[in-house]
This record gives structure tokens, C-alpha cells and sequence, in this order.
């Protein structure tokens, strides 16, 4: 060890002390008292401080880090947990519900109650399988346009900006998402679109998960298949 030690007082690199160290595990537990002779800036600035303290404060910082990491996972955790009972909600609701005429208005409002959404409207523009459910506002005619875009889509859509004005027309709506509704599960061909708009900036933001409003859009999907 004492040769080792010797080694160490030549000119060497700081990756070879650091190599050396390594390999002698025993290195400080042998000269102990090295631990209080060494003095290094603090990390949070202030007089310098002995190894182990810098130790010790390493620690605490990476405690506080780790702490940090899994309040945030937590935070995450019971917010999925709360939108998964919302979603399970809706679709006994949905289940529930099957008449058109009852569909349409229990969609509404689950989307302002339960998701805080300040406007949802639906729009189909597949054939009803009933003449009498043609007046239903749901089969109320849209823009040849707008529907080619939602045949575009294979996901939803969330911005700030509103893409078919005639339909979402409250002032006051800051963003937007649009869920394409399909009647097959290879999405080949959207029959309709769920529109929602929210008076909250943040609500639908475009680099958001949307793995909710897909399922959402899915449930909704089922249930008007039905009636097409």
C-alpha cells in the first residue's frame, strides 16, 4: 500500500487517481484520517468543506432529487387514476344511454361536467339507418372540406385554433380537439368528428397525450354505430 501510495505522488492524471481509488475499495477506511485533511468546495457554495461532508451533502441532493422524481410520478400516477374513473364513468353512461336522442345530450354534458369542456358537439355525416333520425342536429350537413380533413386524421387533433368555425362559435373558446369517429377498428374511414372547445388555454395543447380523448372518441364511436 505504501508503494501505492508513492505511485500517487509522480505526475498522474486525474482519470488514473480515479482508476486507483476504484481499485482500492479499502483506500480511505486505511487512511481515515485523509477524510478530514481534504477540504473541497461546497457545492452550494460558501467555505470549503471536508470529503465527507461534500459526501453527505452529495447524498442529500441526490435523496431530494429521487424525492423530487417521485412526488411527480405520484402527482402523474393519481392524475391518470382520476381521468380513468372519468372515462369508465362515461362509458357506463354510454351504455346506459343508447337512444340517439339521449346519446347526444348525455355526451354534452359528461364532456362540460366531468372534462371540463365548455363546448361539445357532435357531427356525423353517415346516412342514418332511420329517415326520422336524420333531423337529429348530430346529421345537420358540414363542410365538404372540413369532413376531408377529419378523414385525414388518426388521432386526434388538439390546438388553439378552431377548424370549423360554423359549428364551435363561442367567442370566449381558447383551445380546441377534434376526435374522429370510425366505425371499423382499422380506422379506414371516419363516419363523423367529436368537436370540444374550452374557454382553458392549456386544456387541449398539441404536444399533449391523447391517449383519453382516442378511448373517448372509441366509446363514442360504438355507441353511434348503431344508429348508422
Amino acid at each position: 500500500m505504501q508503494q501505492d501510495i508513492q505511485a500517487l505522488n509522480t505526475c498522474v492524471t486525474a482519470d488514473q487517481v480515479s482508476d486507483f481509488l476504484r481499485s482500492q475499495p479499502n483506500f480511505f477506511e486505511q487512511h481515515a484520517s485523509l477524510l478530514a485533511e481534504i477540504f473541497l468546495p461546497s457545492p452550494h457554495g460558501g467555505a470549503a468543506i471536508s470529503l465527507v461532508e461534500r459526501q453527505q451533502l452529495a447524498q442529500r441532493d441526490k435523496i431530494r432529487a429521487t424525492e423530487l422524481m417521485l412526488a411527480k410520478l405520484i402527482e402523474f400516477g393519481e392524475k391518470n387514476d382520476i381521468s380513468s374513473n372519468k372515462v369508465h364513468r362515461f362509458s357506463i353512461q354510454l351504455i346506459e344511454n343508447q337512444g340517439l336522442s339521449n346519446l347526444q345530450q348525455m355526451i354534452a354534458a359528461s364532456m362540460q361536467q366531468d372534462f371540463s369542456v365548455t363546448q361539445a358537439v357532435l357531427r356525423v355525416w353517415f346516412k342514418p339507418n332511420d329517415d326520422v333520425k336524420a333531423e337529429s342536429a348530430i346529421f345537420a350537413p358540414v363542410n365538404v372540406a372540413f369532413s376531408d380533413w377529419v378523414a385525414g386524421l388518426i388521432e386526434p387533433f388538439c390546438g388553439k385554433k378552431s377548424v370549423f368555425d360554423d359549428v364551435l362559435s363561442a367567442s370566449d373558446l381558447l383551445s380546441f380537439a377534434y376526435i374522429p369517429l370510425f366505425k371499423t377498428v382499422d380506422k379506414s374511414q371516419p363516419f363523423g368528428v367529436l368537436m370540444l372547445g374550452s374557454q382553458d388555454q392549456q386544456r387541449f395543447k398539441t404536444d399533449d397525450g391523447k391517449m383519453y380523448l382516442q378511448r373517448i372518441g372509441e366509446l363514442i364511436s360504438a355507441a353511434l354505430a348503431n344508429h348508422i
